[in-house]
């Protein structure tokens, strides 16, 4: 893959954008499975002292992050970095299958890269792998083959959202069309600016999703050493049971469970204001916390 990245497309605000590039990742090791080198795609916008890092989920680009970043980009407080994880959108594709450790380690090798390690001195959101249940898992395998863009969204917003949302008139939308048609015009434009993923991207990304684990324990020792954590969720998702989230707070009690009504899986672009607002309260919640002395048992 060449590193000139001037030419890339991308939905996000080039006014706002202070660095964007290819993120080298070194031929690691995981489980004894050699994967090959990649290059993570990133970009950074902003350069405010707060720094927000998003983790986009299953076999989605980073693009799905663009209204999080425009409204922080817009504060001066924030400096907000976001990626394509390995297999999608315009990072490398290495062999497969991946884990979600092997993902965690590209992260930590780009904060590395742009030198974002200070202690104390990040907020980090991510979105599910999602697709984690067979249904999920059918309709993956339905997007890889389907390349009509038209039939590609109607089964992204069978997955992603509520049929009542959908139906809705989108309040903020000047030509008064409903959410459905106003959301298909911004997934028409992200799949055209986003490469085609491959068979290779996409079943190697479900493979990291299907097999990912974190025992109990582990989960109580995450919630005790970060400051401020919340656990988002819909009551309306039709790829991961919201159950799920409930047994995530019963290792992790310090958490907020937040749970939304009437919401699906596409919750940053379902709710995309009150979304923001409360990534707003939780990075204050955790800085003041930081502010007040806060040390991990």
């Amino acid at each position: 893959m060449s590193h000139d990245t001037s030419n890339l497309p991308t939905l996000f605000d080039p006014e706002t954008c202070t660095r964007k590039g290819l993120c080298p990742v070194s031929s690691i090791r995981n489980k004894g499975d050699p994967f090959e080198s990649h290059s993570l795609y990133f970009e950074q916008h902003g350069d405010g002292p707060e720094k927000v890092i998003f983790i986009m989920g299953l076999n989605a680009s980073s693009s799905a992050w663009a209204d999080a970043v425009a409204h922080l980009a817009r504060n001066p407080r924030y400096s907000a970095l976001v990626f394509d994880n390995r297999g999608v959108g315009n990072s490398g594709t290495p062999r497969g299958p991946y884990t979600t450790s092997g993902m965690a380690e590209d992260t930590v090798a780009l904060l590395n890269y742009v030198g974002w390690t200070g202690r104390r001195d990040l907020h980090v959101v991510g979105a599910s792998l999602g697709g984690m249940i067979a249904q999920g898992v059918k309709t993956l395998a339905k997007l890889l083959f389907t390349r009509d863009v038209e039939s590609r969204i109607k089964l992204i917003h069978a997955n992603l959202f509520p049929e009542e949302w959908l139906d809705q008139t989108d309040p903020s939308d000047a030509q008064g069309r409903t959410n459905r048609e106003a959301n298909a015009e911004v997934l028409r434009r992200r799949i055209e600016v986003t490469r085609p993923q491959t068979a290779m991207g996409t079943f190697s990304q479900m493979a990291s999703g299907l097999t990912h684990h974190v025992a109990p324990a582990r989960l109580r020792r995450i919630a005790r050493a970060v400051p401020k954590v919340v656990v988002l969720t819909g009551d309306t998702d039709h790829l991961i049971d919201a159950r799920n989230s409930l047994r995530l707070m019963a290792s992790m009690p310090e958490a907020e469970l937040v749970q939304w009504e009437k919401t699906g899986h596409g919750i940053n672009t379902q709710h995309p204001a009150r979304f923001h607002a409360l990534l707003e309260r939780m990075f204050e919640e955790g800085r003041r916390k930081v502010e007040e002395g806060f040390e991990a048992d």
